[in-house]
């Protein structure tokens, strides 16, 4: 077997194991990544013989009588494969089995123990199985209280929302409501837009590009790739790839002027809409901050001419950004804001917040089954207690700070490496083909297929991260909130050697300069 240099430790969690090293093997396959066997299944072209196979030694009786073949990871890859959707997104470019975890650790069923910095797309704030989480849902599930109320009121519900409240900016926490919702951050979005057609009485939504809301209808047609525009799409600033070609303060105050000329304007084709929905940081747009004067000068806008102001807060809220929630770095206080993922401790919850002028539902006009549930409450009231009383914002805040430098040192030496950005522990790294021709003035053209390399490269290293952003270009990085800085340190060494593999591996196209003469085609028959 080929000898190869062995990952970096895993700085391990308290009481865990010594972590193995992997390496890809004389065959140039990389435990922990499913290899032609699988691929071949998924196919339909059927598998080999082995584990899973007919009469192999891995095959137990099924509860139903018949047999599932093969208990091992590579066989379990298999059957999601044959049986899942289509639509699966994260088993695809993460082929692993989770089998253990804590904090930023999984030990996945192979054996392989992996750096989460995916994080449940940022749901885990204090990582996996935080023992406070454990506690609080044990403490549930031991008490005999009941696991689904509807909207009943209980101690459990009571407990969590004097929680969130005592973490929301102090103008809203005084004169708000709440809203439970479905379980998922796209139902909290649903149930905001629902809410302020309702409290206006008018239809329309301004949105922005690069947005994203969630997977159902309405907060689709509001997310940057909505196929079917039916809310007005606004710009929003992005240094890097500023709209105007202007970038930072400039950019910043073009798009503002045009929010305000399209409401102003009797002629834009824009009437009064009921609300405008914005992201304080755009996570799967690409890890691109709105700059604060930004968000003091929209909520200005919307203050001005009576529209309601939503801040979606799934993704950004309980500390990620370096603020308990995104909007506070601005001193902005919504109108409305969207809360799930971390506030429900790894369980799902999603409440909407606003202020009570805006409470003009009738009883039942938004409803959901699981909106209740007991053991989500309970996890997320201990999340927020511990990271408010452990002040882990302002180390998201500082800890980021320092990877953003520390990444920012690394693209130096790494042409390919178009622009560091983010916010706390909310970070992207946007990959660019840096030979490739384009516009004068502009960033290079994105570069997916090497996104997608270094990110192999890195679950070869027991690194797993995210892509997102324009062309799924943009590496992204959402460690818990407990990190320490000697795990950051890993993940860092992992990444950066993870970039020089894919970097090696690219094959450089030549720049414009050095090209050969197109051949000059052979004459054809006229048209």
């Amino acid at each position: 077997m080929a000898v190869t240099e062995p990952a970096p430790a895993v700085p391990a969690e308290p009481h865990a194991p010594p972590t193995p090293t992997a390496a890809p093997n004389e065959a140039g396959e990389t435990p922990g990544i499913p290899q032609e066997g699988a691929r071949r299944e998924e196919r339909g072209e059927g598998g080999g013989g082995g584990e899973g196979s007919e009469g192999g030694a891995g095959a137990r009786p099924a509860p139903s009588g018949r047999t599932v073949r093969g208990t091992g990871y590579e066989s379990i890859l298999r059957r999601q494969s044959l049986r899942e959707s289509a639509a699966r997104t994260y088993a695809r470019s993460l082929p692993i089995v989770p089998v253990r975890a804590r904090g930023l650790t999984i030990e996945g069923a192979d054996g392989r123990r992996y750096l989460d910095c995916l994080s449940g797309a940022g749901t885990l704030a204090l990582g996996h199985n935080h023992p406070v989480v454990l506690e609080a849902i044990k403490k549930v599930l031991d008490s005999g209280a009941p696991l689904h109320v509807l909207d009943l009121a209980t101690p459990v519900k009571d407990a969590f929302t004097s929680e969130l409240f005592a973490t929301l900016p102090g103008e809203l926490a005084d004169d708000a409501r709440v809203q439970f919702c479905g379980p998922a951050g796209t139902d909290a979005v649903e149930a905001a837009l629902k809410l302020v057609r309702t409290a206006t009485g008018r239809d329309g939504l301004l949105a922005f590009t690069g947005a994203y809301h969630g997977m159902t209808a309405g907060a689709l047609a509001a997310s940057g790739g909505a196929p079917d525009v039916r809310v007005t799409r606004l710009p929003y600033p992005h240094a890097y790839r500023c709209p105007f070609g202007t970038g930072d303060e400039r950019g910043a105050e073009l798009s503002a002027r045009w929010t305000e000329s399209l409401l102003d304007d009797p002629k834009s084709g824009v009437t009064t809409p009921a609300g405008m929905i914005v992201e304080a940081v755009q996570g799967e747009g690409g890890v691109i901050p709105a700059p604060d004067d930004w968000m003091r000068r929209m909520r200005r806008i919307t203050a001005d001419r009576a529209i309601p102001l939503v801040v979606d807060e799934v993704q950004t809220g309980v500390g990620r950004t370096g603020a308990f929630w995104a909007v506070e770095h601005s001193g902005v206080v919504p109108d409305v804001m969207v809360l799930s993922k971390a506030i429900g401790g790894s369980l799902p919850l999603a409440v909407v917040v606003y202020r009570s002028s805006l409470d003009a539902w009738e009883p039942g006009a938004h409803a959901g089954t699981f909106r209740g549930n007991q053991l989500a409450m309970a996890a997320g009231t201990a999340t927020l207690a511990y990271v408010r009383e452990n002040r882990l914002a302002e180390r998201a805040g500082t800890l980021g700070a320092r990877i953003l430098g520390q990444l920012q040192g690394l693209a130096a030496a790494h042409p390919c490496v178009g622009d560091v950005r983010g916010r706390g522990l909310m970070i992207g790294i946007e990959l660019v083909d840096p030979d490739a021709a384009g516009p004068e003035d502009t960033a290079p053209p994105a570069a997916p297929a090497l996104a997608l390399a270094v990110q192999q490269e890195c679950l070869a290293r027991g690194l797993i991260v995210e892509l997102g952003g324009r062309h799924s270009a943009v590496v992204r990085l959402l460690p818990p909130l407990t990190l320490t800085d000697e795990q950051a340190t890993a993940v860092l060494d992992r990444f950066a050697d993870a970039l020089a593999a894919a970097e090696r591996a690219r094959v450089p196209r030549p720049s414009p300069s050095r090209r050969a003469p197109a051949p000059v085609p052979a004459p054809g028959p006229s048209h």
